[in-house]
């Protein structure tokens, strides 16, 4: 069975939407492109790492139609290993309409989005969702992932879609590796689903082991 795994940018607040360019989702989000002033050599080497291995993404319709849009004309220029990566591995289109699925090896999947996923997962090794927020919290509600990668940006936007907004279930996570930071102050948080659900306990009582 493969692994299902998460990239994700995300502010301080944990705000996901339209880091990368101001026409990604404008309609009533001030902040498109957020990403560009915080990307230094340290992040771009991680993202680079990230995909190593990548044998299908996993992708939101608006995502997957600005990738479509772009990653096929990318071939040869400054991202060529990444667009040569993208463009040569199955994509897998999660979306209620019917998307232009031109770019080639693109498969727009069913009404029973679970089910599609399981399938995916049992397909393929490498499984790389990228953005894709409203596919990310089904995924999350579901517990359909198994690494979930986070950059955290040193910004606070206080408005926009939100990595875990209504999509979570109590779940624990364990941090697979150490955080790393870059010279702006992003933080490369690595994490893989654990067993289990959050527990409690009472911070007030007497630590029973000092002796």
């Amino acid at each position: 069975m493969g692994l299902i795994h998460i990239e994700l940018f995300a502010t301080l607040d944990l705000v996901g939407q339209s880091p990368g360019r101001p026409d990604e989702d404008p309609v009533g989000f001030p902040f498109g492109g957020w990403q560009a002033p915080l990307l230094d050599e340290v992040a771009g080497a991680q993202v680079g790492a990230a995909y190593e291995g990548t044998d299908a993404l996993l992708l939101g319709r608006r995502t997957y139609d600005i990738f479509a849009a772009y990653w096929p004309h990318q071939e040869g220029g400054e991202d060529n290993e990444i667009a040569t990566l993208f463009n040569s591995v199955p994509k897998y289109v999660a979306s209620r309409g019917r998307p232009d699925l031109s770019w080639a090896g693109s498969t727009r999947l069913g009404p029973d989005l679970a089910g599609a996923v399981r399938e995916i997962r049992d397909r393929h090794e490498h499984v790389k969702v990228v953005g894709s927020l409203n596919l990310v919290q089904t995924l999350l509600r579901e517990k359909l992932f198994d690494r979930l990668d986070l950059w955290v940006h040193p910004i606070v936007l206080g408005v926009g879609k939100k990595v875990f907004d209504g999509g979570a279930v109590p779940s624990n996570v364990t941090l697979l590796e150490p955080p790393v930071a870059g010279p702006k102050g992003t933080v490369y948080l690595r994490y893989g689903l654990a067993d289990g659900t959050p527990g409690t306990g009472d911070m007030s009582a007497p630590d029973r082991g000092a002796g």
